[in-house]
């Protein structure tokens, strides 16, 4: 089983794949929006935290910033009815830390904000993991790494997420830093609410002008 990769992104999609270029092997990796606009292209070397899923008819990589999110990953997944896509969209819209802090909170507005999360798997998910996530304070911050070396401390501009994380990751592909992407998606983030990923990225476009 694969469990770390240490390569270049290549390629990254909007649905969430990267391509991870690793001694000349390309490596199709899952990856979490909010995470996925933070990576750096080439040639800049990254570190993603693995998990290899294994199906009869097909093996799929899902890649991490963090441990900590590889962690919440494979524990989403011990919730009834939460398999590796729903696990890998709810942490694009929360990081470990978020939803360890959104389920120690018992803050149920903000887990059913995750599309695909309703009510009942919101009280599901309150209790089941309330004991099971305490590698992630509430406080904490995350970070991608490159090489081992922090290059993006992410507590000091917010996390994009929900429809604000796809136009980061929007952003990134036309060629804008992280950095950017994130600043101009956490000016727009307060009249967000109701607005198409078009609406957004036309007023994040803006915003960086």
């Amino acid at each position: 089983m694969i469990g770390r990769l240490k390569g270049q992104i290549l390629e990254r999609s909007l649905d969430g794949s990267a391509v991870l270029d690793v001694n000349g092997v390309g490596y199709d990796v899952l990856v979490p929006l909010q995470s996925l606009a933070r990576l750096p292209g080439p040639p800049t070397e990254v570190v993603l935290h693995v998990h290899t899923h294994v199906r009869e008819d097909a093996l799929s990589l899902f890649g991490f910033a963090t441990l900590e999110d590889r962690a919440a990953f494979r524990t989403l997944m011990t919730v009834s009815s939460i398999g590796p896509k729903l696990a890998l969209g709810i942490l694009s819209h929360l990081d470990a830390r978020a939803l360890a802090a959104a389920i120690a909170r018992e803050d149920r507005k903000t887990l059913q904000g995750v599309p695909g999360v309703g009510k009942k798997l919101v009280d599901r998910l309150v209790l089941e993991l309330k004991d099971k996530l305490g590698f992630a304070s509430a406080t904490g911050t995350s970070s991608i790494t490159s090489g081992g070396t922090v290059i993006a401390p992410l507590a000091a501009i917010p996390l994009p997420s929900g429809p604000l994380a796809t136009v980061a990751t929007m952003l990134v592909s036309m060629g804008f830093r992280s950095v950017e992407a994130d600043r101009a998606c956490a000016a727009i983030a307060p009249t967000a609410e109701g607005k198409t990923v078009e609406q957004l990225l036309r007023e994040a476009l803006s915003a960086t002008a």
